[in-house]
């Protein structure tokens, strides 16, 4: 099943199809290990929702919801 990153529950892990962003915040999400074919687990998501922690390539990156619409994930 394919969703958002923002769209998982803490816990769940998947793999990364694509970012639909473009520009420069595709590019910034790339750099940080963000890329197709990378496994990712939503570790923590703050009270309000902003920001989600997830867990990639073996450390801890926390995004803006805004960031993790753009991560479609396929579920594991």
């Amino acid at each position: 099943m394919e969703t958002t990153l923002k769209e998982m529950r803490i816990g769940n892990s998947g793999v990364v199809i694509g970012i639909g962003s473009k520009g420069p915040m595709k590019r910034r999400l790339m750099e940080m290990g963000v890329t197709p074919g990378a496994t990712i687990k939503v570790v923590k998501v703050a009270p309000l929702g902003d920001p989600i922690e997830v867990t990639l390539r073996g450390y801890e990156l926390s995004l803006r919801k805004n960031e993790a619409e753009q991560i479609k994930v396929k579920l594991a």
